[in-house]
């Protein structure tokens, strides 16, 4: 595994290496979502308001960010087996922290290591497939790694909504520190150690010198808002806000809001596998490499405006055309990482992601402090016009992320930041 896999072992390659690290990211994916499914019975068990619970999901992103640059730095020098293993262990460590929780703090504590814990996950697939997989097929493996990735999201929805009703919310995360265990596991014997010339070399000051010349290119100005938008829409509505707003403007049960959590997992998997393939199709018949994002952006501006005008009939496959239409952001971080040195890929995918896990704060805190500043429904809900106000600010974000791409210019591609890295 020295060398990237010629086209005939694709699949021993991807079975070694891509799957593992798959178990590892599905637990990004489900313990992102978690809090939809689960979020109104913490509100009504712990007393939380609106900006409490959007505290609770923001500060699982707050963490996740900030541990972006460092764990890009350490995917560069000591690969995805290495960082991937020990961050299954902090994940599990999180999970048995919120499971003993008995005040708002102790379940903030865990958030936040629960956050740090995923950290690598879809960096660690992306800087994988870079490193052992034929370039004409680094944009189908991504999608099929992601889409793998997202089915723990699925288990998110209605899996972990029998789950709690047979072993209650704590029993949920004593489960998720066990799978998290596992996966630690799997990779660490699994997934080989990274070919000398994906590593990076250099200190801390080098790292920081590395990340700020990414930040300054071209083409990461260019292209980073619209994919840092698309991505975190998913997080946003997925990992909190899709389940209160299925239960104050849908008037779903449990149950039923469980249900169409799942149909939302299911658009975002099958988008992830399809937006690959898809984007190879589309670039060779002629289209340009940013024909696929910048059509989802339009249609997911569509999408919010369904959202707004609250058409009942529409709200069965919205819930699945919006994952689907979103799920195009990881394209986005292959597109920017092209533009730069094997040995870079790690810290440009991170610094995309801190930046968009930045986003995912911003808008899941925002949206509690938006809702609050509407009355309580007599049923205890949020006011829908709270979320009508919060989804209009999103699409607003979104549409000046494709002005911006509109109106800038990009670099040369495949042009590297520090040529100089590459051992």
């Amino acid at each position: 595994m020295a060398s990237r896999a010629p086209e005939r072992s694709i699949w021993p390659a991807f079975r070694r290496i891509s799957l593992p690290l798959a178990a590892g990211a599905g637990l990004n994916q489900l313990n992102r979502a978690i809090t939809a499914v689960i979020g109104p019975e913490l509100a009504a068990r712990f007393g939380l308001n609106a900006a409490d619970l959007g505290l609770l999901g923001a500060v699982f992103f707050a963490a996740y960010g900030l541990a972006q640059l460092p764990v890009g730095a350490a995917l560069d020098r000591f690969g995805p087996r290495r960082v991937q293993s020990v961050l299954m262990g902090v994940i599990a460590i999180g999970a048995v922290v919120f499971a003993t929780a008995s005040d708002f703090v102790s379940l903030i504590l865990g958030r936040v290591l629960m956050g740090a814990g995923v950290a690598a996950a879809l960096m660690a697939q992306l800087k994988a497939t870079r490193a052992w997989f034929p370039a004409n097929r680094v944009p189908t493996v991504t999608g099929w790694c992601v889409a793998l990735s997202s089915l723990g999201g699925i288990i998110a929805t209605v899996p972990v909504e029998w789950a709690n009703a047979a072993i209650g919310w704590r029993g949920v995360f004593f489960a998720d520190s066990a799978l998290a265990v596992l996966a630690g596991v799997w990779i660490w014997r699994s997934v080989p150690d990274l070919p000398p010339r994906e590593r990076s070399i250099g200190g801390i000051v080098d790292e920081l010198r590395m990340v700020a010349r990414i930040i300054a290119h071209p083409s990461f100005i260019r292209l980073v808002p619209l994919v840092v938008m698309l991505s975190a829409l998913n997080f946003v509505w997925q990992g909190l806000w899709a389940g209160p707003w299925l239960r104050d403007v849908a008037g779903l049960d449990a149950q039923a809001r469980a249900e169409v959590l799942f149909v939302y997992a299911v658009g975002l998997t099958l988008g992830s596998f399809a937006s690959g393939s898809l984007h190879s199709a589309l670039v060779r018949c002629g289209a340009p490499p940013l024909a696929l994002l910048v059509s989802c952006a339009f249609g997911l501006l569509v999408m919010h405006g369904l959202l707004i005008s609250r058409l009942p009939a529409a709200w069965p496959w919205l819930w699945f055309a919006w994952p689907f239409l979103a799920s195009v952001g990881p394209v986005g971080y292959m597109l920017v990482g092209g533009r730069f040195a094997g040995s870079e890929t790690g810290r440009v995918s991170t610094t995309i992601n801190a930046l968009m896990l930045l986003m995912v704060f911003v808008m899941q805190q925002g949206i509690g402090l938006v809702l609050d500043l509407f009355p309580r429904t007599l049923s205890g809900g949020w006011d829908p016009r709270g979320y009508d106000f919060a989804i209009a600010i999103s699409a607003a974000c979104l549409a000046a992320s494709l002005l911006w791409l509109a109106l800038r210019r990009d670099g040369a591609k495949g042009v590297s930041v520090s040529p100089s890295s590459v051992r």
